[in-house]
């Protein structure tokens, strides 16, 4: 009876928008979790993302170490964050209203719109260029500017298609989009085994200036990947029943981010074979066309194949969550379905202008960095809020500003709570003066490190510092913890329990 009620819902059109999921309507487990994260990222998208090592001009070696860096750190960061979906059934951004106010959530919401924009934008673009690469090889398809906006635009088109029928078309997809990206993937390593040597040493050795830089930046936009799941996971994962065992869903989200090594090894292997052999390719910073000049022909129609799954699995995952979040935002002027058509066509001008007038790789890498800087100290705020809180919350009261009321245990100082805005803001500044990708984006702070990117640590711990130190000196309302937690009695004298709520 399940199986046929999933597939009658796959072909509905969801209704549900970022309101309390009922607990009779959470029929996904901790495996369609990993299945949407991973299916989202094993994807050409991905193995764009692990050439960056070799366009930076590191070694196999250490572009490889910056890889697993980068995804552990970022693996271990995004899991915790896939614990708000079953707990509060709502999405991330609504969550996060617990901790920077009703109001103040929409930080939340401006940096799922951020990282939706460019990872859509990023998938459709790879994607694209690698159908209309391999159609070429394949048939003598023209590789024009028309043939390749005709391919993005379609891909656009698909994918707000899965988007507008919602979660469960979403988790079908991406059912089959993991299997048969994997396997694609692993099809490809027959493919470029005999021109593969591990031994490729780069332009920048460890010892030499700029290695350092380098070999950071790389490991920055390999965290990227896993950082960018962190304001779209409670948008799935509160389809998850609240009582699922918290280890289950951790486990979850990190071997879903540890199996994305396969696209971005694949990506990284590919990359040193097309510095070898088809160098012109990537002094244009064009890993795709480098991968299809060197691919031997019977791989075509497997790159087109992954361009063709990848793209929709990639686009789907990051627009979903966005179009949830901006009818949330603006609950009485759009819907789900049409803030994802509004942040569709946005995302569509984006991709026209980013291809065709800036240079892509620059523009990915840099937007990919300035994300990880701003969203990092989000996510560090609500994972020390949700370990102070010992996991209590109040659904209920944090649908507030969607039902257009006031009031609350999370209305705080006029729906913001500035313990964790105040923490966010500076650590969020400070960390992007700290930024720096040389002939991309430098901060002001940018050459303090001898040229080295600390833009993460910097903002990790002011964060951290800056929230705990918060929450010491300003206590919150007792109202926001358990009730048979002692801080409740405690602080329960400073500000009233629970502001009423009014419509």
């Amino acid at each position: 009876m399940n199986n046929k009620n999933n597939h009658k819902n796959v072909r509905q059109i969801e209704t549900h928008g970022v309101e309390q999921i009922p607990d009779n309507e959470r029929s996904a487990g901790p495996g369609d979790l990993f299945r949407l994260i991973f299916g989202g990222a094993n994807t050409f998208a991905t193995a764009v993302l692990g050439s960056f090592p070799v366009l930076f001009g590191l070694s196999f070696e250490a572009g490889l170490w910056a890889i697993v860096l980068g995804v552990v750190i970022g693996s271990l960061i995004l899991a915790p964050m896939g614990l708000f979906g079953p707990i509060n059934g709502t999405s991330n951004a609504v969550s996060s209203g617990a901790h920077f106010g009703v109001h103040g959530r929409i930080v939340g919401s401006f940096l799922s719109l951020l990282t939706a924009i460019a990872f859509f934008s990023l998938s459709v673009w790879s994607s694209g260029d690698a159908l209309i690469g391999g159609a070429k090889r394949m048939i003598g398809l023209p590789e024009t500017d028309l043939s390749l906006g005709l391919a993005y635009g379609v891909f656009a088109i698909l994918v707000l298609t899965v988007c507008i029928y919602g979660f469960r078309f979403m988790l079908w997809v991406n059912r089959i989009a993991v299997w048969a990206a994997s396997l694609l993937f692993l099809l490809g390593i027959f493919a470029f085994a005999p021109a593969f040597d591990s031994h490729f040493a780069g332009s920048v050795a460890l010892g030499q200036t700029g290695f350092w830089a380098a070999f950071i930046g790389a490991a920055l936009v390999a965290m990227s990947n896993p950082i960018s799941f962190g304001a779209f996971l409670g948008d799935w994962s509160r389809y998850i029943p609240r009582h699922t065992p918290k280890r289950r869903i951790l486990l979850a989200v990190i071997a879903a981010q540890l199996a994305t090594l396969i696209p971005f090894v694949f990506g990284l292997a590919t990359a040193t074979i097309v510095a070898s052999n088809a160098p012109d390719y990537i002094a244009a910073n064009n890993y795709v066309g480098g991968l299809l000049a060197v691919a031997p022909s019977w791989f075509f129609l497997p790159v087109c194949l992954i361009a063709l799954i990848g793209g929709m699995s990639t686009g789907t995952t990051s627009l979903y969550g966005t179009g949830l979040d901006l009818s949330s935002v603006f609950p009485r002027l759009l819907s789900r379905v049409k803030a994802t058509l509004l942040i569709g066509v946005m995302s569509i001008a984006f991709i026209f202008i980013g291809r065709f007038a800036a240079n892509l790789v620059q523009s990915v890498s840099t937007f990919a960095v300035l994300i990880i800087t701003c969203t990092t100290p989000w996510m560090v705020i609500m994972i020390i809020g949700l370990i102070t809180r010992r996991g209590f919350y109040c659904p209920d009261d944090l649908q507030v500003f969607t039902r257009g009321e006031r009031g609350g245990r999370y209305w705080f100082k006029h729906g913001w709570n500035w313990r964790g805005l105040g923490a966010w803001i500076p650590s969020a500044l400070v960390g992007l003066c700290f930024v720096n990708l040389p002939g991309q984006f430098v901060g002001p702070l940018g050459n303090l490190a001898q040229g080295i990117d600390i833009s993460l640590p910097v903002t990790l711990g002011l964060a951290s510092l800056m929230y705990l130190a918060l929450l010491s000196l300003f206590p919150e309302p007792g109202a926001v913890f358990a009730p048979d937690d002692p801080r409740r009695e405690r602080t329960a004298a400073l500000k009233p329990a629970v502001m009423p709520r009014i419509a």
